[in-house]
């Protein structure tokens, strides 16, 4: 019982940290930066990507360790199947503005750095996605979706 208190206490801070830092890294955009800038969206975007981790490592163990509820309550839902979808597709979506903030923030600290389009695109889209993970959660925790036996 302690075990899966603690796991579920790591997978909701980490839903924090993916919120706050996503929510920061829209908010700190803006059509060019300085490269000083884009160092520090580098760093919230790693706190994303640790949190992310964690996040994935915590909610396996849950389900695929049984602890708590047993993993047939997720693996026979429909529900946690989509939100493990879109949480995929959250990672995916963030390719882009990783790969673009780590290559770009080294160099003069004072130079100034267009920001594609692509990049606040996808941290929308990201922040458009996640809006929808507490419903899916919501969902699952009270069996809905659920079609085994």
């Amino acid at each position: 019982m302690t075990l899966e208190i603690f796991l579920r206490y790591i997978h909701f801070v980490c839903i924090f940290a993916i919120v706050g830092s996503l929510t920061s890294e829209h908010l700190l955009l803006k059509k060019s930066m300085t490269r000083r800038e884009i160092s520090r969206l580098a760093a919230i975007d790693a706190v994303y990507g640790i949190a992310a981790l964690t996040l994935v490592a915590a909610g396996l163990t849950l389900w695929l360790a049984s602890v708590g509820k047993p993993a047939v309550f997720y693996s026979k839902n429909w529900i946690f199947h989509t939100k493990l979808t879109v949480f995929i597709l959250i990672g995916l979506s963030s390719i882009i503005p990783t790969v673009f903030f780590t290559k770009n923030r080294k160099g003069n600290p004072d130079e100034v750095v267009e920001i594609p389009g692509r990049v606040v695109m996808m941290v929308r889209l990201e922040l458009a996605l996640l809006v929808i993970m507490p419903l899916l959660a919501g969902l699952m925790a009270r069996g809905v979706g659920f079609y085994g036996n």
